[in-house]
């Protein structure tokens, strides 16, 4: 038997046993009593067991065997689940949906402002967000794409370098009015904000290797706000409480709004980790990945490129100039 034959051959046993009777059965699956008898006895054939036993009354009755009552509860159970299934088909959307996770810092500060020229894009793709700082595992969350801040290395998923990153301090247009900051030494004599949020990966510029960086090695950095959520730290220098370390992805949008203004910006400190798109291999194969993908890179490219892309750049500026 093939599969639909073992569905409708299931269908006309599960009637015929609930009526007992094989016309009542074919009334009811809207086909002739000859057509439900034979469905039971290829079943019957297939399985190599008797399903129905035939009382000869009044009317042609069957009674089904105890093979059969034994089996009847798990036949019904499993047509009930079929009905589910088919019922959320008609119910999905005709639409795609992409689940991603990110950290909930990179999706305030940087994807959601921007995510309505995607959508502008692709109307018929959705997002579902996980903002999270943890690691989730992609296959068992069932994650489609996600924004990860690192080295470019995380087993089992491809990955591809959006935005590098300097980090420098930023403070608030009325603290840098009556402050007088002319070298690094200087702001030693402000709080300075502390972003928690990086005692997880190796690499995380901090204060203290800020400091070291830019020729003030053994600063006391303790006194300060420490604060576990990147958007919350500029959040903090742009009221005014202090001095902060910001990531130039992060703080793009809030420096371009005069929210918060760089100090000394001749020190010019580079991250080594940078923001990687991440997704599982076969994941790419979905047509809303791929779209969001070209999206991500192309908004990347414009707002914060990488080295790469500023080859590039220079490299077509060069060409056009011969």
């Amino acid at each position: 038997m093939t599969a639909p034959a073992h569905l409708n051959a299931l269908k006309a046993f599960e009637a015929a046993a609930r009526h007992q009777s094989f016309s009542a059965a074919a009334d009811e699956l809207n086909v002739s009593s000859a057509a439900v008898g034979q469905l039971v006895r290829g079943l019957e054939q297939w399985l190599g067991v008797a399903l129905f036993t035939r009382v000869a009354s009044g009317r042609q009755r069957i009674v089904p065997t105890e093979a059969a009552l034994a089996a009847l509860p798990d036949i019904r159970a499993g047509f009930e689940r079929l009905g589910l299934g088919l019922a959320r088909l008609r119910q999905a959307p005709a639409h795609e949906v992409l689940k991603l996770t990110m950290s909930p810092a990179f999706a305030s500060k940087w994807l959601l402002p921007r995510i309505e020229r995607f959508s502008a894009q692709q109307p018929g793709t959705e997002l579902l967000l996980d903002t999270s700082q943890r690691l989730l595992d992609f296959a068992v969350q069932r994650i489609d794409l996600g924004i990860r801040y690192g080295a470019g290395r995380w087993p089992g998923l491809c990955a591809q370098k959006l935005m590098e990153e300097a980090v420098f301090p930023v403070c608030s247009p009325a603290l840098l009015a009556r402050a007088r900051i002319r070298e690094p030494a200087d702001l030693l004599r402000h709080p300075l904000i502390h972003d928690m949020t990086g005692d997880g990966p190796s690499g995380y510029v901090t204060w203290q290797t800020w400091f070291e960086r830019v020729g003030v090695p053994g600063a006391t950095v303790e006194r300060g706000h420490r604060i576990n959520n990147a958007a919350a730290v500029l959040q903090a220098a742009a009221e005014g409480q202090g001095i902060a370390l910001a990531r130039s992805v992060m703080a793009c949008d809030d420096l371009a709004a005069g929210r918060l203004v760089r100090l000394l910006p001749a020190l010019n400190v580079l991250s080594p980790l940078s923001y990687y798109a991440v997704w599982r291999e076969e994941s790419l194969s979905r047509p809303g990945l791929a779209a969001f993908l070209a999206w991500l890179q192309q908004e990347a490219a414009r707002d914060c490129p990488s080295s790469e892309e500023k080859s590039r750049r220079r490299a077509a500026a060069t060409a056009r100039q011969a």
